[in-house]
């Protein structure tokens, strides 16, 4: 017997539906979510209408169409998505919350409100989330657009937009305007650290995820369901081109899906009133939070000091070590995510285990701030099948800014709270690299990439000063440096470099 308050995991849903679907509607947000909500009200095994009443919190996560205040949704939103989602499924929750920008969100949203639960506070929560990025695509260039407009007004706790977190005038001047570009400088960190070449950590990468997309060619809701090789993902194409150094498309997040998840959490005593079967209960064993230095003051921008905290305390508090993890779900935006985890605890890129129940977010699909969902989503579906394991789902959020963990298992045991709070202290007393921002001098090049997703190829660096070893950002459309830094290896060599107005600009030295 546990405590009547221990929180569980009792229903989880998801929705996809693909463009060449011959029924693809090019649905909204709102109609995303509905569908996930529904499924995960009839994975419950209990009376839906029931424990859809019964529901006391939505929580969610931003669309990308609503992730920033300088542009409107280009087929009009709901002015409060969850109460939009809460009456199409005959629920009134008291209280809608909204959460920040965060690929780390759905897992901190459920610890959160499962941490609520075990104080009392509130007894049942849905986590939903959804992106219809495809419908966008769709029907940019059709005329017969649908207007998704809903005003449905009521109450919304709006935590904010959040991107202020992820970057800064100072990085945005210098290019940092998008996740390829900004993952691309931790992965060539990484590779400086390994000593590997080009081709070499290109194949490294690839060796990595083709076997993410062996598990996506198998899942029902993935969104490209295709195996891929390591030489077809690391071989760039017309089809596979650069993205931004050192990604193929291949390898980078797919957000132009249609795809909804949902999570219901409730509390043991309400999952025995609302009739919920047993069978269908999965507690979250082990949780916690972690939030990273800001990119540019990190000493090593190889390594995730977050992810690796939040990991090991997660396993601290269920009582496990990795290698009792029986299946893993790490979030997959770029490849560096996954190796972060895979370096610090020494899993090895094709554990037998997996990383991954989902099939990744470059080939099931990247829904925006709601992937890690699916994960969980996967993952107690997982732990059903498998009654007494234990699953570890790894959220990650802006730059490797923020990094949730979860622990899922059928093995009852009471809440344990974790340390979350103390470990943030630790990060906080982490040295901090002191950073030029308007150079005039010479440097080395720390770390690069290079925007092919501009008009004109432009390279991205992050630096030292020859002087006095600070870091700097630069940017270059210096033929004889792109040339150097899209056809050889750049790490390591000087630059001259010259303030111009907010921009730091490097040439070759």
């Amino acid at each position: 017997m546990v405590d009547p308050r221990t929180p569980v995991i009792v229903g989880v849903g998801q929705f996809t539906e693909r463009v060449d679907d011959s029924g693809y509607r090019g649905m909204s947000a709102v109609d995303l979510a509905t569908e996930a909500v529904r499924a995960a009200l009839a994975d419950t095994g209990a009376d839906a209408g029931a424990v859809a009443g019964a529901i006391e919190v939505f929580a969610g996560l931003r669309q990308f169409e609503i992730c920033t205040p300088f542009a409107d949704p280009p087929l009009g939103a709901s002015d409060n998505y969850l109460r939009s989602v809460a009456q199409r499924v005959g629920a009134d929750p008291a209280r809608a919350v909204l959460e920040p920008i965060g690929g780390n969100g759905p897992q901190k949203l459920v610890t959160e409100f499962a941490t609520a639960i075990a104080a009392g506070d509130v007894e049942v929560v849905l986590v939903v989330g959804s992106e219809p990025g495809s419908t966008t695509k769709y029907f940019a260039k059709r005329d017969d657009k649908p207007d998704f407009t809903e005003r449905v007004g009521g109450q919304l706790e709006d935590r904010g937009y959040g991107f202020e977190q992820y970057m800064s005038d100072y990085t945005v001047a210098h290019g940092l305007t998008g996740a390829p570009v900004q993952y691309g400088l931790l992965d060539n960190a990484r590779r400086a650290r390994t000593g590997l070449g080009v081709e070499g950590y290109r194949r490294e990468m690839a060796e990595l995820f083709a076997p993410f997309t062996e598990i996506a060619a198998k899942n029902p809701f993935s969104s490209s369901p295709v195996q891929r090789s390591v030489e077809e993902l690391m071989t760039v194409t017309d089809d596979n081109r650069m993205i931004c150094d050192p990604y193929p498309r291949l390898m980078v997040a797919r957000d132009t899906v249609n795809q909804g998840a949902a999570a219901l959490v409730m509390s043991v005593a309400a999952a025995r009133k609302l009739g919920v079967p047993e069978e269908k209960w999965v507690y979250l064993r082990g949780h916690a939070d972690q939030t990273e230095q800001d990119l540019l003051d990190r000493a090593d921008l190889s390594v995730s000091v977050s992810a690796e905290q939040a990991v090991a305390e997660a396993l601290r508090v269920a009582g496990i070590g990795i290698d009792q993890v029986a299946t893993f779900d790490l979030y997959s935006c770029f490849p560096f995510p996954v190796f972060a985890v895979c370096d610090a605890f020494g899993l090895a890129p094709d554990d037998p285990r997996g990383l991954t129940l989902t099939g990744g977010l470059p080939y099931f699909g990247g829904p925006g701030n709601s992937y890690s969902l699916h994960g969980i989503a996967e993952t107690v579906a997982e732990m059903r099948d498998k009654p007494g394991t234990f699953g570890l789902v790894g959220a990650n959020g802006g730059v490797m800014s923020k990094y949730s963990v979860g622990v899922y298992s059928t093995e009852p045991a009471d809440w344990v709270a974790d340390r979350s709070k103390a470990l943030q202290d630790d990060i906080a007393a982490l040295p901090k690299v002191p950073v030029t921002r308007h150079v005039n001098g010479r440097g080395t090049i720390e770390t690069y990439s290079v925007r092919y997703d501009w008009p004109v190829r432009t390279g991205i660096i992050i630096g030292r000063l020859e002087s006095d070893g600070s870091r700097f950002m630069a940017i270059t459309e210096d033929d004889d440096l792109v040339a150097l830094m899209t056809d050889s290896d750049p790490l390591g060599a000087v630059v001259d470099v010259t303030a111009d107005g907010d921009k730091n600009r490097a040439t070759r030295a």
